[in-house]
């Protein structure tokens, strides 16, 4: 994971080259997450890929929150600025899946569980989470699973 620690840390010095404040700040605010992580108490030093991926997608989640509470008390000056930063930190992020792709691995998952309807929920998204995350939204696959089992 350190080529992706590498990477934000040259796009830093291209985006100050090219002036473009909110990729810097957005950047810089990936940086100093990485950072954290990888100084926190119990961490090896190193930064697994799903760790960067939470990392990513928590911040995606706080800018879009921060964007909506803008809008909310007409800021859209602010607003905007949240989620420009989100589109640049969602560079950073796997490939996400498409809707028919999420559909295709949850059924797979289903199947492979054996889970015949809403009962099942839990066993389902625990499978799910682990191996959907990061390729697209917690919600997504919630929302995604609860339509298949309520068709079992």
């Amino acid at each position: 994971m350190d080529e992706l620690f590498d990477r934000v840390s040259g796009d830093i010095k291209v985006a100050m080259l090219a002036r473009d404040k909110v990729a810097l700040e957005a950047i810089r605010g990936i940086k100093k997450e990485f950072l954290e992580a990888k100084t926190s108490k119990g961490s090896d030093g190193t930064l697994p890929e799903e760790v960067a991926v939470k990392i990513l997608q928590k911040m995606i989640k706080q800018r879009k929150e921060s964007a909506q509470i803008y809008k909310d008390q007409d800021r859209a000056d602010l607003a905007e600025n949240e989620l420009a930063e989100v589109a640049v930190i969602e560079r950073y992020l796997p490939a996400q899946m498409t809707d028919s792709e999420l559909e295709v691995a949850i059924a797979s998952i289903i199947s492979q569980i054996g889970a015949s309807g809403l009962q099942d929920l839990g066993k389902v998204m625990g499978v799910a989470s682990k191996q959907l995350a990061g390729k697209t939204e917690g919600r997504l696959i919630s929302e995604k699973v609860k339509a298949l089992l309520a068709k079992q």
